[in-house]
């Protein structure tokens, strides 16, 4: 485990950038944190970092969100279980060759893969973070 301290959004989205670096094709991560934690920030981060053009938006009413098939960014918040995922077809991404980013993974924690990167996104005052990772 690391830990990266984020003094501000601009921070956390430049960390993302930085982290897509150690991620591969499949690589599957598990966004952990309160709402507001700047999980989306993250995200943003991290597909700059795969070479991703379009604007990261939440995928809240979506579930997921396509980045041209190099990032998948999915909010787990509505769903009820895992069997949710599968039906709308969700848990399929996890076997594709893009990165996962999912937000509320714990929603559907029995249709994770097996090995996922865990980050963990604390606020720590207004614009500060602590950024827990693999």
């Amino acid at each position: 485990m690391a830990i990266f301290l984020s003094e501000s959004a601009t921070d956390t989205e430049e960390f993302g950038a930085r982290f897509a670096k150690t991620l591969k094709c499949g690589s599957v991560v598990v966004l952990k944190g309160e709402m507001g934690a700047g999980k989306t920030v993250f995200c943003k981060g991290v597909a700059r970092g795969l070479g991703v053009a379009d604007e990261v938006l939440s995928p809240t009413y979506a579930y997921m969100n396509d980045y041209d098939g190099k990032l998948f960014h999915f909010d787990c918040y509505r769903l009820k279980n895992g069997a949710q995922a599968e039906q709308l077809g969700l848990t399929d991404y996890f076997y594709a060759d893009g990165v996962c980013l999912v937000e509320w993974a714990e929603n559907i924690a029995e249709v994770l893969p097996e090995k996922v990167i865990t980050v963990v996104i604390e606020k720590t005052g207004d614009e500060k973070r602590r950024i827990i990772y693999e």
